[in-house]
């Protein structure tokens, strides 16, 4: 629903008239007039804050019409990303210092354009020795490897 279709919506519900409105959120009488028929884009987050605490309504309910990112929105959308993500996998990252998290995440990156086909080149940082480690069960050996590139139906041999 739309901001201003929103606002006379609950301003109905409460048997206000734009001039109690307006009165009662500080806010003239015509520009809440241009709220409600959508001639405003992006109204203030304080108007709309004056507005909300006038109807003594949740804040949240303008500011998602007007499309602002809000505390509620932000906490679903994180819940349905930790719902995909293991519980334990979680956990277990979340007690990684920081830079071992990036490290791994260069490691998983790196694996994971190997796989789908990608060809890693020595143009760019190396992503399984960020730090510039090169031996180890991660070093990335320097031999030469024919690789088919995405989008190319030949074949090109990968610099190292």
């Amino acid at each position: 629903m739309r901001l201003g279709d929103r606002i006379r919506q609950i301003r109905d519900e409460l048997g206000l008239t734009q001039g109690q409105l307006a009165s009662g959120s500080s806010v003239s009488q015509g520009y809440l007039s241009q709220l409600e028929n959508g001639e405003v884009k992006n109204p203030s987050a304080a108007v709309l804050l004056r507005v909300a605490q006038a109807m003594q309504i949740d804040p949240d309910e303008l500011f998602e019409a007007a499309g602002y990112p809000t505390v509620r929105m932000l906490r679903q959308v994180y819940q349905d990303y930790e719902s995909t993500v293991d519980a334990g996998l979680l956990g277990y990252l979340g007690k990684m210092p920081r830079d071992r998290q990036r490290r791994l995440l260069l490691i998983l990156q790196g694996m994971e354009q190997v796989l789908n086909g990608y060809s890693v080149t020595a143009n760019g940082p190396d992503w399984a020795t960020p730090d510039g480690v090169t031996t180890g069960p991660l070093a990335l050996k320097r031999s030469p490897v024919t690789t088919v590139s995405k989008g190319h139906p030949e074949l090109r041999r990968a610099r190292r």
